[in-house]
C-alpha cells in the first residue's frame, strides 16, 4: 500500500465520490413532484435525504470536522452543475432533436435564479446544521447513530424547508400550505429513511476500512 492510499481511509474515499455525485442530483430530480399517499413532495428530497444521512455517517466514522469539510467541498459540483446547465441552455438546439424532449428540456433543467439561490442556501445551512446536531447528541461514546441521525435530520429538514420555500416563492405565491406540506413529508421521510441509510453506510464504511487495513 503506497502513502497516498494509506492517507485516505477507503470508506472516506468511496463516500466522498458518492457524496459529490449526489449533491447536484437533487436539483434535477426536484423538477418532479411525487405523491406518497396523501403527502406531496419534490423528488429531489430523496438524494438530499441521502446526503443528510451520509453526512451523519461520515461524522460517525471520521468525525465532525471531516463531515463539515465534505459539505464545503460539495458546493463545487453543485455550482459547476448550475453553471453547466445555464451554458447548455444558452447553446442553440439541434433542429433534429426529438420534439417532446426539445420542449421539455428547458422546463426540467432551467430553474429561476431564486430557486438556484434557495438550493445553495438550503444545502449549506441544513447539512451543516444536521452534522452539528448529530455531533452534539453523540455524548462520550457516540452510540445510537441511527437515532441521533433521525433527530438531526428532522430538525435540519424543518430549517431546510423554511429556507428553500421562502427564498424560492415568497411574494410569488402563497407559501404557508406549501411549506407545511413539504415539511410534513420531509419529517416523515427523515424518520423512516434516514436511520436505515445511516446504519447501512456506517456498516459499509467499517467493512471497507477493515478490508483496507487487512491488505
Amino acid at each position: 500500500m503506497d502513502k497516498t492510499t494509506a492517507a485516505i481511509p477507503r470508506s472516506l474515499f468511496v463516500l466522498a465520490i458518492f457524496y459529490g455525485g449526489m449533491v447536484p442530483l437533487g436539483g434535477f430530480l426536484g423538477a418532479k413532484q411525487v405523491a406518497l399517499g396523501p403527502l406531496a413532495v419534490e423528488a429531489g428530497i430523496f438524494p438530499f435525504l441521502t446526503l443528510i444521512a451520509v453526512s451523519s455517517a461520515i461524522a460517525q466514522l471520521h468525525g465532525k470536522a471531516i463531515a463539515n469539510r465534505m459539505v464545503y467541498y460539495g458546493f463545487v459540483p453543485l455550482v459547476i452543475a448550475i453553471l453547466l446547465s445555464w451554458l447548455v441552455l444558452q447553446l442553440p438546439t439541434d433542429p433534429g432533436m426529438y420534439e417532446p424532449a426539445k420542449e421539455a428540456f428547458p422546463v426540467i433543467v432551467g430553474q429561476s435564479w431564486r430557486m438556484m439561490a434557495a438550493g445553495i442556501l438550503a444545502y449549506g445551512t441544513s447539512v451543516t446544521l444536521n452534522i452539528w446536531i448529530f455531533a452534539r447528541l453523540a455524548g462520550a461514546e457516540g452510540r445510537f447513530a441511527e437515532v441521533r441521525g433521525m433527530i438531526a435530520a428532522v430538525l435540519s429538514q424543518i430549517v431546510d424547508t423554511l429556507i428553500f420555500i421562502t427564498v424560492s416563492f415568497y411574494g410569488v405565491r402563497p407559501i404557508m400550505d406549501l411549506m407545511l406540506g413539504q415539511m410534513l413529508a420531509k419529517i416523515v421521510l427523515s424518520i423512516v429513511v434516514v436511520p436505515l441509510i445511516i446504519g447501512g453506510v456506517v456498516r459499509l464504511g467499517k467493512w471497507l476500512d477493515t478490508t483496507d487495513t487487512a491488505k
